[in-house]
């Protein structure tokens, strides 16, 4: 069979359910991870064809997509930060704007001139964070803990698929001081989408997704926020850095959390325009 014509196939049964671009993207993705095919080869081999044998797992994976089962969970990875992480459904498919928080952590880490950086993520889920900062923060040391057994399991799997030393805890941090040491940093990413909001997020997510990473009560949305807070007062050593991901449409509440006890607050929009990572310096 033409691969043009499986191409188009994926266009005629998905473009109803996700736009052209996105389908486009699930396509390319399903070739390359199947048959080892960069995404122009059509541009330069239109007539190209697969066999029965080669053909078959792309339609398998076209029925997985029309249910909007998540193009990453039926691949079982993605990239983040230039690195290949597995991911499951005990996990959060790990997005552009984590990576903006992980990038914007490096960025200020490099004028920070200590020689051991000792980072602590909460609520790691893949990894993504974790292993990002293990990878790219020189002089880095990082721990990281998640109530998840189950999503440690992945992330300990992906911290050995990136070569990287991360130790990783089982903790929840809702049960007050967990951990003895200080660290320099301390970042999260913790469960933000209030349930009201749910109708609002696309079924492949809302579906697919663990809910325990996702959401929070309505009536207590900033409830990991403000533990995370009174943590990092007695975690972070002098003049530490918390840095956050947040609701979009509770920034002002979240930012009104590090006012008291943390200076050089910055709310930061991502690559969206929504306010979306926050970060401030403990002041003692």
């Amino acid at each position: 069979m033409l691969l043009k014509e499986i191409r188009n196939i994926y266009h005629s049964e998905l473009d109803s359910i996700y736009s052209k671009d996105e389908v486009d993207s699930f396509f390319y993705l399903v070739i390359e991870h199947y048959l080892d095919l960069e995404r122009f080869i059509l541009a330069i081999e239109p007539l190209i064809t697969v066999t029965k044998t080669e053909e078959q797992p792309l339609f398998e994976v076209l029925g997985q997509l029309k249910l909007e089962r998540p193009i990453q969970y039926i691949l079982g990875s993605t990239q983040f930060m230039e690195l290949e992480l597995m991911v499951n459904e005990n996990v959060l498919i790990p997005r552009p704007e984590t990576e903006e928080l992980v990038r914007w952590i490096i960025d200020d880490s490099e004028a920070l001139g200590i020689n051991e950086i000792n980072v602590l993520d909460i609520g790691t889920g893949s990894g993504c964070i974790a292993i990002a900062m293990a990878k790219y923060l020189k002089n880095s040391k990082v721990k990281a803990l998640d109530i998840s057994d189950k999503a440690l399991e992945v992330a300990k799997q992906n911290a050995s698929l990136n070569k990287v030393n991360v130790e990783f805890i089982q903790a929840n941090i809702l049960n007050g001081k967990i951990l003895k040491e200080k660290y320099n940093i301390i970042v999260s990413n913790p469960p933000y989408v209030r349930k009201l909001e749910k109708s609002k997020m696309k079924p492949n997510v809302s579906e697919n997704e663990p809910d325990v990473a996702l959401f929070v009560e309505d009536n207590d949305p900033l409830i990991f926020y403000q533990k995370i807070v009174e943590f990092a007062k007695s975690n972070l050593k002098k003049g530490g850095w918390l840095y956050f991901e947040i609701n979009q449409y509770l920034g002002s509440q979240t930012k009104e959390l590090l006012a008291e006890d943390f200076c050089e607050v910055e709310l930061r929009k991502d690559m969206f325009g929504n306010d979306r990572l926050l970060k401030g310096k403990l002041k003692y």
